[in-house]
């Protein structure tokens, strides 16, 4: 009990990350179990209502990620375009200095999508973008041709890193959280967290190569502590009726986790119509993930655009489940969770029980995206949201009585 209280006494006095943080990992093409490239970003933020957009951009129509608030989506925070380039960010606190945050991240975000065709057109939109840039993020792009790297940009300058190159990616990903690599480390954020990423990727690049499917439904979930390793499933209660606080601030997902998006690159001869952003929209511990693609007809599940009140569906679903696992009333209420709720032997916490959901959900989309690969076959994709919206909702009235 010693042990396990100077544990706990050790997270309760890390210091508070900024809420707009966020864990990212992006993979080579060279790197992945079917040779297309990937961004991932596990997004942290202080607005949890959030939804998928298709907008149409000064030059191309995209899929984006949107708060809800954004009602005239001046920012996006993550997704891909109809030319095959796609975007995702981590803020980067030590890029500028004592300067302190920006607000330009998104806004950066959402002109690339509408003006950029590939990775070399970012770079030449940092180049000509009038300065200061507004920003503080490692941004992390993709294009149709294979090309994957980060920017850890300010201000005024920016550094890339092509996760192309084995002399700076010698095992084919890279990671950030919430500090640039060439910063002012004194000023470094999200270093729990990048601790974390750094232990699931080491873990998972030892079992060969990555794959799209499992890295969106398991990094979210990652459950062991980045300092202290404390597995949650080694503090699992018996039942949902045994609470049993935890503390939760400094895991990857955390109560400032909005949503997760993973944006699936293509192979050289496919086409850009092929690319995928796997999505939760919601808490990763009361969501699931669902694949997007940008359709011609712009169709969205409508579990994840607006359901009329500018959320997303599922978002609200999501949240609802998460007010059972923040359960305190008072003191500090987003640091801990009831972990019975989450999680427990008897295997009926909510992350337990919509496993076997998202499973159903992941299978049938890669069935689907299949399809698209092989034939066009835009129809299928729109049956498959159909599927979804029915499914989802159906399931969580099931389970869960919402």
């Amino acid at each position: 009990m010693k042990k396990l209280f100077l544990l706990l006494l050790v997270i309760f006095c890390l210091n508070v990350q900024k809420m707009t943080a966020c864990t990212s990992v992006i993979v080579s093409g060279k790197a992945t179990t079917d040779g297309r490239p990937l961004i991932f970003k596990n997004r942290d933020t202080g607005t949890l209502e959030n939804r998928m957009m298709v907008l149409q951009g000064e030059r191309f129509r995209y899929v984006g990620l949107v708060n809800t608030n954004d009602t005239l989506a001046e920012h996006v925070w993550g997704g891909h375009n109809e030319a095959g380039f796609a975007i995702i960010n981590t803020a980067a606190y030590n890029l500028n200095g004592d300067e302190g945050d920006t607000d330009g991240d998104g806004i950066l975000i959402r002109k690339a999508l509408s003006l950029c065709a590939s990775v070399e057109d970012f770079q030449m939109l940092l180049d000509t973008i009038t300065k200061p840039m507004h920003v503080n993020s490692n941004f992390g792009v993709l294009d149709a041709h294979g090309c994957c790297a980060y920017f850890e940009t300010g201000h005024y300058k920016y550094v890339k890193f092509d996760v192309n190159d084995p002399t700076v990616a010698p095992d084919g990903y890279l990671m950030r959280t919430n500090f640039g690599t060439t910063g002012n480390h004194k000023l470094d954020q999200g270093v729990e967290r990048f601790c974390a990423i750094t232990d699931y990727m080491n873990e998972a690049v030892g079992t060969g190569k990555f794959d799209a499917t499992c890295l969106i439904t398991s990094i979210p979930r990652y459950s062991t502590h980045g300092l202290t390793k404390m597995k949650m499933e080694d503090f699992m209660p018996a039942t949902e009726n045994d609470v049993r606080m935890f503390p939760i601030s400094d895991y990857i997902t955390r109560y400032s986790t909005a949503s997760a998006i993973l944006v699936q690159g293509i192979l050289p001869d496919e086409r850009p119509e092929n690319m995928v952003s796997w999505t939760i929209i919601g808490s990763p511990m009361t969501a699931v993930a669902v694949p997007v693609v940008l359709l011609p007809s712009g169709k969205l599940p409508q579990m994840l655009g607006d359901d009329g009140t500018g959320c997303a569906r599922l978002n609200t679903l999501s949240l609802t489940l998460k007010n059972r696992i923040f359960s305190l009333q008072s003191g500090n209420t987003k640091a801990y969770i009831d972990l019975s709720k989450l999680m427990n032997r008897a295997q009926t916490g909510t992350v337990q029980l919509l496993q076997p959901v998202e499973q159903e959900v992941v299978k049938k989309g890669v069935e689907n995206i299949e399809k698209l690969r092989k034939k066009r076959d835009f129809k299928a994709i729109e049956t498959y949201y159909k599927w979804v919206d029915d499914y989802l909702a159906a399931q969580y009235r099931q389970l869960f009585g919402i």
